[in-house]
């Protein structure tokens, strides 16, 4: 098996509520959500001009368990925030329909992987595992229809723990599972005094995916090339070629490239801008429209020149960044305002809200594939009170650029970053 292919994610979180969904449903609700809310939080809790990654899709697919416990003001907060529709049951009837497309790509990829490699073609199929589990104080008084809803939606059982007791010991436990589900490369995802003993819910999403493309880049032709780091000053970094039938588009200001994975369910996705400083520009003319409509983008005969990479940013606290594009109540603010009472009965002075969102992630990128993975945990404690030429196209993407890993059939972007400096 080769180190490198792609993807792997995970989202730990605090309470969660979905509903079945019919497997051939288009989860097209959680697709625009996804990529709606990976803009935003690229744009607002991320340096502009510096390495970014996160998964839209882990956590939004906590945040959407979330949701389900969310009542009042905190409810509608949440839905404009993570930019749902007003019928709830679609939302969860999406997003469960989108993790059942993704967990059925693994099985398409090795029935066509076993076809292809009888003729010669690639053998390794895409490795793609989605898990949720809620983790629970024993003896706490959550809601049946939640926990039911939750466990057939999104697969996510509770385990009960003890937060009271020893919140540490729970606290490793959990991070060891998160460990277990993303193939160790997500370790520690809360960090130390995360967890509290007022800690009564944390409900986790691991998404891991492992993947080869569905033509390897040739080993003996990558070369150290300039990269306009920043945009600003070249420094030679590893660079992979290929010529090949790719994925393009020519749009104002920029290049799309898509790239795609063995059995073509997923495919990574390059904006080059055309100015070597253009990035900013680039990011903010991008809509959730836009990026879907990448997932199936015309097609040319290209000359790509791709860097190879490698980032795993620290930790990311999505609280802050919640909060200010407008979730404020979920978090107890102003106090006394929280209100999860679908997760667990409200009450004075006993409820739940969201102390923290923890997000961590992982991706390489090289001749084989991609590798990547992330996580995110939300806790929840108690208060008191392109286009076709006849001619290979070259590109050269030597400066910072923006890219996905996106699902095809849904548009959705597992995967959402950008690459300032590659070294």
């Amino acid at each position: 098996m080769n180190h490198h292919l792609p993807t792997l994610c995970m989202t730990v979180l605090s309470f969660g509520i979905p509903l079945v969904a019919p497997a051939a449903e288009i989860p097209a609700a959680a697709a625009q959500a996804v990529n709606a809310l990976g803009l935003d939080l690229l744009a607002k809790g991320t340096e502009t001009n510096a390495n970014a990654l996160l998964s839209p899709y882990s956590i939004q697919s906590a945040l959407a368990m979330t949701y389900a416990g969310a009542a009042g003001d905190t409810r509608t907060q949440m839905a404009r925030v993570l930019h749902y529709p007003a019928d709830e049951a679609a939302v969860h009837q999406s997003f469960s329909g989108l993790q059942k497309a993704l967990e059925e790509v693994a099985k398409t990829t090795a029935e066509r992987t076993k076809n292809a490699a009888q003729r010669g073609g690639p053998s390794e199929p895409i490795l793609l595992t989605v898990a949720n589990r809620l983790f629970g104080q024993k003896g706490y008084e959550f809601r049946q229809a939640f926990l039911g809803l939750t466990k057939d939606s999104y697969g996510a059982p509770l385990q009960m723990m003890d937060f009271i007791g020893s919140a540490d010991q729970e606290r490793i436990k959990i991070n060891g599972w998160v460990e277990e589900q993303t193939h160790q490369r997500i370790c520690d995802l809360i960090p130390a005094n995360g967890l509290t003993e007022d800690t009564r819910l944390v409900l986790v999403n691991a998404i891991y995916m492992k993947a080869p493309w569905a033509e390897e880049f040739p080993d003996g032709a990558t070369k150290p090339l300039p990269f306009q780091v920043k945009g600003t000053e070249a420094h030679n970094v590893p660079t992979m070629f290929r010529l090949g039938h790719l994925g393009y588009a020519k749009r104002e200001g920029y290049q799309a490239i898509t790239v795609p994975y063995v059995g073509g369910d997923m495919q990574l996705l390059v904006l080059r801008p055309d100015a070597k400083d253009g990035l900013a520009a680039v990011e903010a003319k991008l809509t959730p429209e836009i990026l879907g409509g990448f997932a199936n983008a015309g097609s040319a005969e290209l000359k790509l020149y791709l860097p190879k990479f490698k980032i795993e940013p620290p930790l990311f606290k999505l609280g802050k960044v919640l909060r200010t594009l407008g979730m404020a109540s979920a978090f107890n603010e102003p106090k006394g305002s929280a209100n999860f009472d679908r997760m667990a009965p409200r009450k004075p002075d006993d409820y739940l809200y969201i102390s923290e969102v923890f997000h961590k992630t992982f991706l390489a990128l090289d001749e084989k594939g991609t590798e990547a993975a992330a996580a995110t945990a939300v806790a929840m404690m108690r208060a008191t009170a392109f286009i076709e030429k006849p001619e290979p196209i070259e590109v050269r993407v030597d400066r910072p650029f923006l890219f996905a890993i996106q699902h095809r059939p849904s548009g959705a972007c597992l995967f959402l970053g950008r690459i300032t400096d590659p070294r």
